[in-house]
């Protein structure tokens, strides 16, 4: 997908699955059907890192920050199709409000090393375990079929037994706003995220913001592929990286 030039920089965060919660069900989806997808020029091709972007660290609090590097993965628009065939997607239904509710996305659990995924998914956990110093060794992944998919505010889970988590999360197909908010409430900041981006949440993050990827007219297809690593050693350092201002807030 084309890059806008007005783009600000992005934090995609996706829950845990829904699996783990009593009496929710979760179903196969084979091969899903998605909104119209027309893969972009600039992100086709095989997939590969490019390592030689720089990162931008922009600071939402004292305590928190997203590090973004715009088109990190080359080839995203053409992983995003593999994956959309090759990944055991389910979806899922919840018991809300004394009834139950579908998931407005579809998710998928995979091992790091599960013979369905390409290599430069070992690439990208090799990379991001040896930048931040962290074991990187579980992946999560959305997949919002159209602009009518979406994931409401929420924190992620991973804070409830971990201390200032490393939160990485590559999308990859269509551009989505993402929205960010402090935990409880509050003046909310909107972001872009698009194909091949990476975003890594770090700080106290999962324990002062919340995030939602909102419904979006016409949105094309996207899935998010989201890594998460085990409680880190005592002594390992957190990475720097060139700060940037954070966006103003917004009303929404």
């Amino acid at each position: 997908m084309s890059r806008s030039t007005a783009n600000a920089f992005v934090a995609d965060l996706t829950p845990h699955p829904l699996s783990d919660r009593a009496g929710d069900v979760m179903t196969a989806v084979e091969d899903p059907a998605t909104a119209p997808f027309q893969a972009s020029l600039f992100a086709s091709g095989e997939a590969e890192l490019a390592e030689a972007r720089s990162t931008q660290r922009v600071r939402l609090d004292a305590r928190c920050w997203v590090d973004h590097r715009p088109d990190w993965l080359r080839g995203a628009d053409d992983l995003f199709v593999e994956l959309q065939h090759a990944l055991p997607w389910r979806h899922g239904r919840r018991n809300m409000y004394d009834r139950m509710v579908d998931d407005p996305r579809l998710t998928a659990q995979v091992e790091i090393d599960d013979p369905r995924l390409p290599d430069v998914v070992g690439s990208i956990v090799h990379s991001l375990s040896a930048r931040y110093d962290r074991r990187f060794d579980k992946m999560f992944c959305n997949f919002y079929r159209s602009g009518a998919d979406s994931v409401a505010w929420h924190p992620d889970r991973v804070g409830r037994h971990q201390i200032d988590p490393l939160v990485a999360i590559v999308s990859l197909g269509g551009p989505r706003t993402f929205r960010m908010r402090p935990r409880g409430g509050g003046k909310s900041r909107s972001f872009v995220l698009h194909s091949g981006d990476l975003l890594v949440m770090g700080g106290a993050c999962q324990h002062r913001w919340e995030h939602s990827v909102p419904k979006q007219t016409r949105g094309a297809p996207r899935i998010s592929l989201t890594f998460r690593h085990d409680a880190p050693e005592p002594s390992a350092p957190e990475p720097s990286a060139p700060e940037i201002r954070a966006p103003g807030p917004d009303s929404h």
